[in-house]
């Protein structure tokens, strides 16, 4: 009879139903990343089986660069999550956006949350003495539920590691956070975690102080922002200037170079090109922007500003930015209005729509409705030249071949914008736009930019 090893049908089983967390490649950090949301994140996070996760951001990028055991420590880790705006801008610089910044300060009490209402507990390792048990007793008041396993701190009561892992494991814990400041803490799991029983285990840098009230966290417009490196630098100007200033520089150095490894002279130009004339036309039209906001506020009330889900670049979604052309409800609207389409194919365009605003129409025949989309060829989600960027149900609905269109980023101008707009169907559109991926050089996009000019005065297809 054939032996059988239960142990590993067991594990085979619940890898099976784990979820799989959709990770992303960014060049210039030569890094596999998360690429979820906060949601699926801890979903795959409390899933059944053992992992150890690490926060990532320019600080630690820096130290992985000089350190050869934190780097082996995070290539041997389960999972590596995206933290902070440096890696953002790291990624953009070779056209990769993330799902989400999953910083541990926002992921973690989000996840002791989830994890106190699948009855697991957690151990609390590292700090000053006195910080673990006072970040306890603040998660204990904020997560309804949650288990407290056990607190140690990160000195004294670090000396003795075999009483530390002794004490974890008798604890029962289901989830371990150490927070021994990078790189100590990774380095201590990568020695360690085989010795420990909890199924997860997260390196959480400061979360014990901010929980503790000992490090006071930014306001949330300043985290929205992704400024909260500033508040922190203002905070301990001594201790972190280094890390914030010369380490910030000498992060997206590095990564710039390794991004510009990835370009060819080619792609190098067009990003020239894009940022030049993107920037400089932010400066000239300001008055003109200024102005168009102003009109549009007067005119009822409502937000300046429009923004909507596209889709990019090999089908990544990003938050694309226009000067609202219609009333506030139109996106409620928009389904009883379909029918009124004047183009055939998969793209609605009627010249009637009732849902323009009288600003609107009038912005709408000059494409200055379009400025605004400057901002998101600065951030790299678009070009100055490309195909019109996409609704999600839009390409949901395209034929296989409309697909090809996707393979470069879209633009603020194109052929299909030079060559009538809304007058010209939906497969026509798609033709001219596979030629153009098939064929775009440098002289084409500058022909396509000198060409936009008398497009916009014209107003062809534009309502």
């Amino acid at each position: 009879m054939k032996h059988v090893d239960f142990n590993t049908v067991a594990t085979s089983a619940i890898s099976a139903l784990t979820p799989q967390l959709k990770t992303a490649y960014l060049p210039a950090l030569d890094l596999d990343l998360a690429d979820a949301t906060e949601e699926e994140a801890i979903v795959s996070l409390l899933a059944p089986g053992r992992r150890r996760a690490f926060f990532m951001n320019a600080h630690c990028c820096n130290i992985r660069r000089q350190d050869k055991d934190y780097a082996n420590a995070i290539a041997a880790a389960d999972m590596l999550l995206p933290d902070g705006i440096g890696v953002e801008l790291a990624g953009r610089m070779t056209g990769d956006k993330l799902a989400a910044n999953l910083n541990g300060t926002d992921l973690v009490p989000a996840l002791l949350t989830k994890a106190a209402r699948q009855g697991k507990s957690v151990y609390l390792f590292g700090g000053a003495p006195g910080t673990a048990e006072a970040a306890a007793s603040t998660l204990v008041s904020t997560t309804p539920g949650l288990r407290i396993a056990g607190t140690r701190d990160g000195f004294a009561g670090a000396d003795n590691v075999d009483a530390v892992i002794d004490d974890i494991n008798a604890s029962g814990a289901d989830i371990l956070l150490v927070a021994l400041g990078v790189p100590r803490q990774e380095l201590w799991l990568h020695k360690h975690a085989h010795r420990i029983n909890a199924p997860l285990s997260l390196a959480v840098g400061a979360l014990f102080d901010f929980l503790a009230g000992s490090v006071t966290r930014a306001p949330k417009w300043v985290r929205k922002t992704r400024m909260e490196w500033v508040w922190r630098l203002a905070q301990e100007p001594r201790r972190l200037a280094k890390r914030y200033l010369s380490g910030n520089v000498s992060f997206l150095a590095h990564a710039g170079v390794k991004a510009l490894g990835q370009l060819s002279m080619a792609d190098f130009q067009r990003r020239f090109l894009d940022i030049v004339l993107s920037a400089s036309a932010l400066i000239l039209l300001s008055p003109l922007l200024a102005l168009t906001a102003l009109a549009i506020k007067l005119e009822d009330g409502g937000p300046v500003i429009f923004s909507q889900t596209r889709v990019g670049r090999n089908g990544k979604e990003f938050r694309i930015f226009k000067f609202r052309s219609m009333t506030v409800d139109a996106e409620a609207r928009r389904a009883s209005v379909l029918s009124q389409s004047d183009r055939e194919g998969v793209c609605f365009k009627s010249r009637e729509d009732p849902r323009i605003t009288r600003v609107g129409r009038f912005i709408r025949r000059f494409s200055i409705d379009e400025l605004p989309q400057i901002a998101n060829i600065l951030r790299g989600d678009m070009a100055i030249v490309g195909p019109r960027p996409a609704l999600p149900c839009e390409v949901a609905a395209y034929p296989t071949r409309a697909l090809g269109r996707l393979a470069v980023k879209p633009g603020l101008t194109g052929v299909w914008q030079v060559s009538g707009r809304a007058t010209i169907g939906f497969d026509q559109m798609v033709e001219m736009d596979l030629a153009y991926a098939e064929s775009r050089t440098l002289l084409l996009d500058l022909l396509l930019i000198a060409r936009t000019f008398g497009a916009v005065v014209s107003g062809r297809g534009a309502y």
